[in-house]
């Protein structure tokens, strides 16, 4: 047995050897990603060093795509991100509410400068507010003076329903509980409670659940399949999924645990969808390609105020002048375990990026926008 074992090793290392001493063939190497796009592979792994477990980055120009991952999807293992698996798209939601608001617009049943009041009776109403002097268009840009409010699990959380679930007017209700922050139309206040009321007001129009309306009327049209606006109820994550984290870094220590569940219902028409690095840049790049809602509308969206140093805010959608002179369209997003942002340059270069972990403490904003500013500018003269 022994020498049987000792030929078989024999035999084997030989074979090295002659395989040592033999010239290698020439072989082939294959470009990947990772090759083509150096600068933003560096930044992406600078932004995932200060973000959660795993970042990825889904990217391209009007002719092609590539994604790029940095760390594990599931901690505790190595699994990159991939380009369809399922998160959480937090305030990217807004922008397929705003999206909906604008086809009923140009269907003539809303106007962006009548008074929320007129479709929403008595419901913009007391503590300061009033209703008749706030339009629907301030709602959509964050001038309406409605202060903000960020709904979070256990905490600044409206009365739930029995089942656990949230109703609209009732979540509506919590935020106009907090007082106004200014006069309607005279500055920039960036609050969920905009987005719920405008909730509110697709469900009235048009006679549908907020989830119902944007899915029919946007999600099905575009063909976006691993997109999902779920139901009041419907907790479950598809699969295949990116698994979402609370945690902290400190340097080169961290701590990781699983996300807090919680009802979509808690952030509706805020933030509650559901969707891919994939569908994102679909729905985006279809948003400003005049297919999800008219020429008229779409500049109507572009409308901007600013909202910040180099960010200018429109209707449901943020602008955004890159380092390379481009100009860029699109909006973040964050809830529970997830962190994510879509944009789209004006000369058809795009980009979404995520992370599986929020952080309320130290976000890794500016990391974020490197990696953005990075993926759309790249090579930009070369690349169209």
């Amino acid at each position: 047995m022994f020498k049987r074992n000792r030929t078989k090793l024999s035999l084997v290392v030989g074979a090295v050897c002659a395989a040592m001493l033999t010239p290698a063939a020439p072989t082939a190497h294959a470009r990947t990603a990772e090759d083509d796009h150096t600068a933003t592979l560096a930044a992406l792994k600078a932004f995932q060093a200060n973000a959660g477990p795993g970042a990825a980055i889904h990217a391209g120009a009007a002719g092609e795509s590539w994604t790029l991952s940095a760390g594990t999807g599931t901690f505790n293992s190595d699994r990159p991100i991939q380009p369809d698996e399922h998160f959480r798209i937090g305030s990217q939601t807004k922008t397929f509410t705003a999206a909906v608001v604008l086809q009923l617009v140009d269907e003539g049943k809303v106007s962006l400068d009548a008074a929320i009041a007129d479709h929403l009776p008595g419901v913009v109403t007391g503590n300061g507010y009033d209703g008749t002097r706030i339009t629907v268009r301030q709602l959509l840009q964050h001038t309406s003076g409605l202060a903000a409010y960020n709904p979070y699990p256990i905490t600044e959380t409206p009365t739930s329903n029995p089942d656990g679930t949230y109703d609209l007017a009732e979540s509506v209700r919590k935020g106009l509980s907090y007082a106004p922050v200014s006069a309607p139309g005279t500055g920039f206040t960036y609050s969920n409670t905009n987005y719920l009321v405008l909730g509110m007001l697709v469900e009235k129009v048009t006679g549908q659940p907020v989830h119902e309306a944007v899915t029919r009327r946007v999600i099905e049209p575009l063909g976006l399949s691993r997109t999902v606006f779920p139901a009041p109820g419907d907790r479950a994550l598809p699969a295949p999924a990116v698994n979402g984290y609370h945690g902290a870094r400190a340097g080169i220590f961290y701590f990781w645990r699983p996300a807090l569940t919680y009802d979509p219902s808690l952030y509706s028409s805020a933030a509650a969808m559901i969707s891919t690095l994939e569908d994102l840049t679909t729905f985006y790049r279809a948003l400003l390609a005049g297919r999800v809602v008219s020429a008229a509308g779409l500049a109507e969206m572009q409308k901007v105020r600013e909202a910040g140093p180099g960010v200018s805010f429109g209707l449901g959608i943020g602008r955004k002048e890159l380092s390379c002179g481009i100009v860029a369209w699109g909006h973040s997003g964050g809830v529970p375990g997830y962190m994510s942002q879509t944009m789209v340059a004006e000369n058809g270069r795009h980009a979404s990026v995520m992370t599986n972990a929020l952080f309320l403490l130290n976000p890794p904003d500016d990391q974020l926008h490197e990696l953005l500013d990075t993926a759309l500018c790249e090579d930009a003269a070369q690349r169209p």
